[in-house]
């Protein structure tokens, strides 16, 4: 997927920001000898203190940013997750949530409005947000919509330790940064960005990390001697093992979109999986716009998965988002409602199309489910459970 057509211009304003990040990236390249891994790179573009993505100011979510994740789509889909995370609280004594990078505080909204609604509040709701100006934004929306709930919110900037409880990633680990690698005449190489003439330019190099070889030699098996070139998250499997040392009881909910490794590292998608995206239009350059777009890749669930089992968590399912949102009643809720408003219903269904729908959001985005200590399994995660693809 790329742009069909011409990106939009920013702005004065926006290009000057653009080229104080995209100084920094350079003076970093030059500090550090030359080039720089694109998981570094991708790292400055994101979370530069004051300068990246989502670090500075700018609106990410909904009409007037650059993407829509599900919950901007429709409260249904935070209503439906409150449902599953009842059947973890039904195990727990005073359980507690953690969301990760909370975006606009919907979701958090929705989900406290709805475990209100069926009796089942959490102790207390944390949100981990990497963002200053993010959180801000989750503390106005929470304050005035939920006023009466605001005081279960609090603001972490790292994990507790014991949490007992449930933990939520919705869109997190895409947006975590990539090791490119790329595979040609049966050697492996990872991708750099270096710099010639002041412009930012592709370059190979040896692999950065002892354990891309590893991943290396894994990819090698799927793909055999082909021209190769795809990405490895070691990032979100570091962050799955802290979940891990952080987690006494409970389940954790990965919602993303990606593949399990067999599918991941297809011959189709010899090309990978980076994205970038800007004002709402898909292409596949990040080395402009630094600060302005976000740059993603897919998550391979599989490693993801293999992350938490080596830390001693239970992979407990694995669904399409399709059906997590059927399996956890979201056309219930609808019916629930009541609703008698002909205009209310159609955008409702409109919705639901788009949460759980094939060429939608549906089966692109994916659920994994890890849960430890937990007595009895989570019904609900039973339904067209595919771990066996993992």
């Amino acid at each position: 997927m790329t742009a069909t057509e011409p990106l939009p211009m920013p702005d004065s304003s926006a290009q000057q920001h653009s080229d104080q990040l995209l100084k920094l990236i350079q003076q970093q390249i030059v500090a550090s000898g030359g080039k720089i891994t694109f998981a570094d790179y991708m790292h400055l573009c994101l979370y530069a203190p004051g300068l990246g993505y989502y670090s500075a100011g700018s609106e990410k979510l909904g009409q007037h940013g650059d993407f829509t994740t599900a919950p901007e789509i429709s409260p249904l889909f935070s209503r439906t997750l409150a449902h599953h995370i009842k059947d973890v609280f039904q195990q727990l004594e005073q359980p507690n949530i953690i969301e990760f990078g909370a975006g606009s505080g919907k979701m958090a909204t929705d989900i406290l409005i709805e475990l209100a609604h069926i009796q089942c509040l959490p102790a207390q709701y944390f949100i981990i947000e990497t963002s200053a100006d993010l959180r801000e934004r989750q503390q106005l929306k929470i304050a005035q919509l939920i006023p009466h709930l605001a005081d279960r919110v609090c603001w972490l900037n790292e994990l507790p330790h014991h949490f007992v409880g449930v933990m939520l990633a919705n869109e997190v680990c895409d947006a975590m940064p990539v090791h490119c690698l790329k595979f040609s005449d049966g050697n492996v190489n990872e991708l750099y960005i270096e710099q010639h003439q002041s412009v930012l330019q592709w370059c190979e190099g040896k692999l950065s990390h002892p354990l891309l070889a590893t991943r290396a030699a894994e990819i090698k098996s799927f793909i055999g001697n082909i021209d190769y070139v795809t990405e490895v998250n070691l990032a979100a499997e570091a962050w799955i093992a802290s979940l891990a040392d952080a987690l006494q009881q409970g389940a954790v909910f990965v919602i993303d979109y990606g593949h399990p490794k067999h599918s991941y590292y297809h011959l189709q998608r010899s090309n990978g999986t980076l994205m970038c995206y800007y004002q709402h239009q898909g292409h596949d350059n990040p080395l402009i716009l630094q600060g302005l777009q976000d740059i993603t890749a897919h998550i391979d669930f599989t490693a993801l998965a293999q992350s938490a089992a080596d830390n001693d968590l239970d992979v407990a399912g694995f669904q399409s988002q399709a059906d997590f949102l059927i399996a956890g009643g979201i056309t219930e809720l609808v019916q629930q409602d009541g609703n008698t408003n002909e205009l209310l219903m159609l955008q409702q269904a409109s919705e639901i199309k788009r949460l759980t729908l094939p060429s939608e959001m549906g089966e692109n985005f994916k659920v994994l489910a890890l849960s430890r200590n937990l007595a009895h399994l989570l019904p609900r995660i039973q339904l067209r459970d595919q771990r066996y693809k993992l």
